[in-house]
């Protein structure tokens, strides 16, 4: 993750350089939804002094409508300008009434760059925010933003900020959306948002090329798994506790709900000896742009032992670092901490996307997303990448989008695995394991698709009693 130094990532195989240039993208529409009558955002900000070294912009949205308004559907946008072309930020919920955990918040690119903007902050909120009803606001909203090295911030020239602003009063340099339509607010000159199509969404073509796997498999060693493309990790090396053992046999099949479900353990006694991690992923590095998604299963408690170990369950996409700080690096996550880790408490899922790292001493260059609050239990994941930006969904809903600076330069492949950060957590030599489940994965090349589309293409698969299809070109 991005802040500890052991969670490099040893991949079983090397990828294959190409040549560097964008696939041409089906970009398709997502389902138009129409505004309610309106919102406005009140701002206030304390962090007015010269030389700070984070901005807080306080934000209240209020529901100025005749309708009651599902939070999940509201974008508000910050503007401001960065404060050296290389700048990382990075977003911070100090409290919210809604609760931190239902805010989520992104950093963009504008398009069309202003004196007094270049980049902007997108907040949003989960579906466990909640609604707004008519004349109702979400209350306070106390955010902040940094950059990742605590330099000092320049808001003189940011087109938000006000540094007067010390209590709440409408402030139309935020700008909100609501179901995609703006209804609040003025965005800086050349850069206002579009709104969503009208037309309804399109099915994608059927003959795109498409790695799709419900893992229908006997157990480790059946041979139509490495025939279909996957290597049941065994060699040694990290991520995770330094003298664990990556375990074939703990890779495991079962029929759930009448669909066939990979299972992975992750077991220990408290010992490195004793700490066995699972992973599964495609021996080829052939997955650039388009649609990622996966069916998966957190789980916040062990199926047996003592609790507390501090775990990552993941689902990603990634390709190797051929040398410190190396720009042809990428990598996408899903990462569920259930117990905490990387200096968090408790259970937090990050999503972040990576344009490269090095391991001594540790920098990272990434973006990322997350949420302080539990997803134990089935979670829909999907990934998109085009020539613009990657986006996250968490079960149909945008969890966070990551700018042009991180888009893949080599194609990568795709993984699962868990694992534990270190044997801190929980002390116990009392034996304990822990499971995460993926029900499917599927990548369609070269599209992005909606949530939506994905359940079709996966309900098409099974109807048709499809287990498995890959159509992947090799890079």
């Amino acid at each position: 993750m991005r802040f500890a130094k052991n969670r490099l990532r040893a991949t079983a195989h090397t990828a294959v350089a190409v040549a560097l240039g964008a696939a041409a993208l089906t970009a398709l529409p997502a389902t138009a939804s129409a505004a309610a009558d309106g919102l406005s955002v009140q701002y206030r900000t304390s962090a007015t002094g010269a030389g700070a070294d984070q901005s807080e912009p306080w934000l209240k949205v209020k529901n100025t409508g005749t309708a009651t308004v599902q939070l999940s559907s509201v974008k508000v946008r910050y503007y401001f300008k960065a404060d050296s072309a290389s700048a990382n930020y990075r977003f911070a919920c100090s409290w919210a009434v809604k609760g931190c955990a239902n805010v989520t918040g992104t950093f963009g690119t504008l398009a069309n760059p202003t004196a007094t903007a270049d980049r902007y902050l997108e907040i949003g909120f989960t579906s466990g925010a909640g609604s707004l009803a008519p004349g109702a606001d979400t209350g306070d909203l106390q955010l902040r933003f940094y950059q990742s090295s605590w330099a000092s911030l320049d808001q003189s020239d940011d087109y938000s900020f006000g540094a007067s602003q010390t209590s709440y009063g409408d402030w139309s340099k935020v700008t909100a959306q609501l179901g995609g339509t703006t209804v609040w607010g003025q965005a800086p000159a050349g850069n206002g948002p579009t709104d969503p199509p009208t037309d309804p969404p399109t099915d994608p073509p059927a003959d795109a090329a498409t790695l799709f796997d419900d893992f229908n498999y006997s157990g480790y060693s059946d041979p139509r798994i490495s025939a279909n493309g996957w290597n049941v990790r065994s060699n040694s090396g990290g991520p995770g506790v330094p003298g664990a053992t990556w375990a074939p046999d703990k890779v495991t099949f079962a029929t759930t709900g009448g669909n066939s479900v990979m299972n992975l353990e992750t077991s220990t006694a408290g010992t490195a000896a004793s700490t066995k991690q699972t992973e599964i992923l495609t021996k080829a590095t052939k997955f650039k742009n388009g649609t990622y998604a996966a069916r998966v299963r957190f789980n916040d408690a062990p199926k047996y032992g003592p609790d507390g170990d501090r775990l990552v369950q993941t689902f990603f996409t990634i390709n190797d670092l051929k040398a410190p700080l190396a720009d042809d690096y990428s990598e996408y996550d899903f990462e569920y901490l259930p117990n905490g880790g990387w200096g968090e408490p408790s259970n937090i899922l990050y999503t972040t996307s990576w344009e490269t790292y090095q391991a001594e001493p540790w920098v990272a260059v990434n973006e990322h997303t997350e949420a302080r609050r539990s997803f134990s239990g089935w979670h829909d994941l999907v990934l998109t990448i085009d020539n613009n930006s990657i986006k996250y969904y968490i079960d149909g809903q945008l969890f966070g989008t990551h700018g042009s600076a991180y888009l893949p330069e080599r194609p990568m492949s795709i993984n699962f695995n868990q694992w534990l950060i270190d044997l801190a957590g929980q002390t116990s030599t009392t034996a304990r394991a822990y499971d995460q489940q993926v029900d499917y994965v599927l990548h369609v090349k070269d599209q992005v698709l909606t949530p939506a589309q994905v359940t079709t293409r996966l309900n098409a698969y099974r109807s048709a009693g499809t287990t498995f299809q890959d159509t992947v070109p090799g890079s």
